[in-house]
């Protein structure tokens, strides 16, 4: 098995970005796209085969590829992303997964970005959330049902996405912001709890037996390695000021 990590570089057009939760801030370009490099470097480092998608700089938000499609072992689904403006973007990214997934669509009325869907093992949870509706959740069931996968929704507060609120972390563990998320979602999953002084470090990507963890949440970074994870840290501070978090600049799977 090759695991892939499969990217898009930073637009040109970033500083547009859709913004909901945060105050907009200039953003440095070229900044953004160093600090993007260095995430990919992580991904390489933790045994990833980085496959970057082509630019597309006429869609502000084009490097956060999670959002444009959910990989299970069995398929990867290409939703209709909650933004309008940010539609164009699945096309280069279903082009690619179907190399390696069947490809299966959510159609309408359903609405879902792939931030708002967390995996842990056989149980999806899908954030209900301004870019992710019901109609999402019961498509998920009937294309997921047959595959074993146990669907179940949940309402995050005061964050863009699910997965700005909780990440799956391996292990049976799952980070999280009690303050935005009902934990009673995660089922049996262990709780590693995140500092209350910082309320956005709840996201990780988990890749090669490791983590990729954004610089600047220092606390919730002692737990992590109190807990035994190896955790590789990236500088993000740029990135984030696009609402983006560690796990919406790539999509990881085996091939």
């Amino acid at each position: 098995m090759t695991l892939v990590a499969v990217t898009r570089p930073v637009s040109s057009s970033l500083p547009r970005c859709e913004i909901s939760f945060i105050g907009r801030e200039p953003i440095d370009v070229a900044v953004a796209r160093r600090q993007h490099a260095a995430y990919e470097a992580a991904l390489a480092q933790a045994g990833a085969r980085v496959v970057r998608l082509p630019a597309a700089n006429d869609h502000p938000d084009a490097t956060f590829v999670e959002d444009a499609a959910l990989v299970l072992d069995e398929l990867a689904v290409i939703p209709i992303m909650g933004a309008p403006s940010r539609r164009g973007e699945s096309v280069a990214v279903e082009r690619c997964l179907a190399g390696y997934r069947p490809i299966a669509h959510l159609t309408p009325p359903a609405t879902l970005d792939g931030g708002d869907v967390m995996r842990v093992e056989r149980r999806i949870v899908v954030g209900l959330t301004a870019r992710t509706n019901l109609a999402a959740v019961e498509q998920l069931r009937a294309l997921t049902g047959p595959h074993g996968y146990e669907v179940v929704a949940v309402v995050p507060t005061g964050c863009l996405h699910l997965k700005s609120a909780c990440t799956y972390l391996g292990r049976g563990v799952v980070l999280a912001n009690r303050g935005w998320i009902d934990v009673s979602c995660l089922g049996g999953a262990d709780l590693l709890a995140v500092a209350d002084d910082e309320p956005f470090g709840a996201n990780a990507v988990a890749v090669g037996g490791k983590l990729l963890y954004a610089t600047g949440f220092p606390r919730t970074l002692a737990r992590l390695g109190q807990w035994g994870f190896d955790v590789i840290t990236v500088e993000t501070g740029e990135l984030r000021k696009a609402e983006s978090a560690m796990t919406c600049m790539s999509l990881v799977f085996e091939a």
